[in-house]
C-alpha cells in the first residue's frame, strides 16, 4: 500500500501517547502536516499526564486520553477491554499516524478503524507489521528529524521547524508578590538513571550563581530540609504544573537541564539552554534548537557540534564542574 493522497482525505489520528520529550518532538511534525492540508480534521492520542502540552493547540480538533496507568494491577484488562471498547464506537479516521512505534500504539491504530496506518521503519516490538506503510528513516537522526520524514513522506511541504506549546499559566501558588524579572531555571533531576545532578552540586551551582536568582523546578523526592538553599535561590520541585512551568520557562533568562523531557520543553521556547548530558548522545536525544548549548564529558558546546567522539563520552557531572557551568551562564547572560 502507497500513501494516500492527502488532499483527498479528512480525518487523521496521531498517535504519540507519551513520553514527555516524544510529545514535544512529535509537535512539528503536526504542524507541518497542518500547514500543507488545513482542511484535515487532526485528533492526538495522549497519555492524560502529557495532554496539558496540547492544550489549546490550534492544529488539533480533539485529544483523545489514552489512561495506560488505569489499565495497571487488579481489573486492568477489563477496563482496557471496555475502552477499547468506547474507543472503537468513535468515527474511524481515514488515516493514523503511529508515531510511537510499539506494538500497544500499532494494536490501537488497528482498532481505530482506519483503512491506512503509517509508521516508521524503526519501529519496535514486531509494530512495523501492523503498518500498512512504513517510512523509512535514519535511527541516528533526532527524534524530531525521524518524525518530521514521517510526515514529508504524506506530502507535507518543508518550512521552518516550529513547536506549538501552550503559553503557559502563571504559578501563583508558589508566588506571594510579583515574580523576580531576573532569574535563571535550574532542572536539575530526571527519573533516568545516573543523569541528575547530586543536592550537594545543586546548592553549589545556586550559591555560585548568587546574586542571581535561580529557580529550582521539576520533581524529586526530596523534603525541603534535604535542600536547603541559599537566599538568592528558590525551591520550586513539586510545585509546578507543566504549564505553569512553560510559564516560567518562557521568562527565565537561561535554563540549565539535565537531560529530561522539560529539558525538550526549553528547548522548543527558547535557545538560552545548556542540557547536561551524562551517557545519553545529544545528537540523538539533544535538544533540538541549533542555538542550544550541551554539557558533555566536562565540554560544553553546541549540540550541533556534538560528534562520535564526544557522544562516546560517559561521565557523570563532578562538583569540579559546577564552576565552569556557572561561568558559562554568567557569560551568556552578560551577552
Amino acid at each position: 500500500m502507497k500513501v494516500p493522497d492527502f488532499s483527498n482525505i479528512r480525518h487523521v489520528l496521531v498517535i504519540k501517547p507519551s513520553s514527555l520529550g516524544d510529545v514535544v518532538h512529535t509537535l512539528p511534525a503536526v504542524h507541518r502536516l497542518k500547514l500543507t492540508f488545513p482542511h484535515l480534521r487532526l485528533d492526538w492520542l495522549v497519555n492524560p499526564e502529557w495532554s496539558p502540552l496540547l492544550e489549546g493547540n490550534p492544529d488539533l480538533v480533539e485529544t483523545v486520553i489514552f489512561p495506560r496507568r488505569d489499565f495497571k494491577g487488579k481489573g486492568g484488562w477489563a477496563r482496557y477491554r471496555a475502552w477499547i471498547k468506547d474507543f472503537k464506537w468513535r468515527p474511524p479516521p481515514d488515516v493514523v499516524l503511529d508515531f510511537q512505534g510499539l506494538l500497544r500504539s500499532a494494536w490501537i491504530a488497528r482498532q481505530s478503524g482506519a483503512k491506512c496506518i503509517v509508521g516508521l521503519s524503526d519501529s519496535r516490538e514486531g509494530a512495523r507489521w501492523l503498518h500498512h506503510v512504513r517510512v523509512p528513516v535514519n535511527p541516528a537522526d533526532h527524534a524530531v528529524e525521524r518524525y518530521l520524514k514521517l510526515v514529508d513522506a504524506c506530502g507535507a511541504k518543508s518550512g521552518p521547524v516550529q513547536f506549538p506549546l501552550p503559553v503557559g499559566r502563571r504559578p501563583d501558588g508558589i508566588f506571594h508578590a510579583s515574580v523576580p524579572q531576573d532569574f535563571v531555571l535550574l532542572h536539575p533531576f530526571s527519573r533516568g538513571e545516573n543523569k541528575s545532578l547530586t543536592v550537594a552540586q545543586v546548592k553549589l551551582f545556586c550559591e555560585m550563581m548568587a546574586p542571581i536568582g535561580v529557580f529550582v523546578v521539576g520533581q524529586a523526592a526530596l523534603s525541603e530540609d534535604q535542600l536547603a538553599l541559599p537566599s538568592s535561590a528558590f525551591n520550586f520541585l513539586n510545585r509546578t504544573s507543566l504549564t505553569e512551568l512553560i510559564w516560567l520557562m518562557r521568562r527565565a533568562k537561561f535554563i540549565v537541564s539535565v537531560d529530561s523531557g522539560p529539558m525538550h520543553i526549553a528547548a522548543a521556547i527558547t535557545p538560552k539552554l545548556l542540557g547536561i548530558h551524562t551517557w545519553s548522545d545529544p545528537r540523538l536525544v539533544g535538544p533540538y534548537t541549533p542555538e542550544a548549548f550541551i554539557w558533555k564529558g566536562g565540554n560544553i558546546l553546541p549540540r550541533t557540534l556534538a560528534d562520535n567522539l564526544l557522544a562516546s563520552q560517559v561521565r557523570q557531572v563532578a562538583n569540579s564542574d559546577i564552576e565552569p557551568i556557572v561561568n558559562f551562564v554568567l557569560e551568556r547572560l552578560a551577552k
